[in-house]
């Protein structure tokens, strides 16, 4: 993930939670005994408010996986800025082969993305964006990039508090 000063780390204690299920593989390990199968899953839970996260799970089960992955999603749960359901302005963010483009978007105009971003658009609460991914389609890769894309997402009042400016400053030089 994006390492920035922006994170902001969220408790779950007070949120209600929504999980979206990626993806779901099943890997083999080959032993001397024969094949043993085991499934891999990548969950993105959000209060479709601006606080998403996102887990891997591994377990002999699916049902297992999946519970796996949506209780290390909740350890790891960020702050997003969302002004009036849309982002505040265009990121790109490159992770492994992946690379997503993210841009605010008119009202009425919802969420132009596919899989795996949409579901982490959808999770974070955004009604209207357009993304684009390039590159590896691989949705470990692509959760990844989308979550380290809204990462460094800043909104106006965060931007004035880090200059030291007031809001007027920002916007009119």
């Amino acid at each position: 993930m994006a390492t920035n000063t922006n994170i902001k780390k969220v408790r779950t204690s007070d949120l209600e939670l929504k999980d979206r299920l990626v993806s779901i593989q099943r890997v083999t390990k080959v032993t001397k005994g024969g094949r043993t199968f085991s499934f891999s899953a990548i969950v993105v839970v959000g209060n479709e408010d601006g606080v998403v996260g996102y887990g891997l799970g591994k377990a002999s089960e699916v049902q297992a996986a999946i519970a796996k992955g949506v209780e290390d999603a909740k350890k790891n749960l960020i702050k997003i800025p969302v002004i009036n359901g849309t982002i505040p302005h265009k990121q790109e963010l490159r992770y492994g082969g992946s690379v997503v483009m993210i841009r605010p978007a008119a009202p009425g105009t919802g969420i132009i993305a596919g899989g795996a971003m949409r579901a982490v658009l959808e999770s974070v609460g955004v009604k209207n964006v357009l993304a684009k991914s390039k590159g590896s389609s691989n949705p470990h890769n692509l959760v990844k990039a989308t979550i380290g894309a809204l990462c460094e997402l800043r909104d106006a009042a965060s931007v004035a508090r880090l200059r030291g400016i007031s809001m007027d400053k920002v916007f009119n030089g």
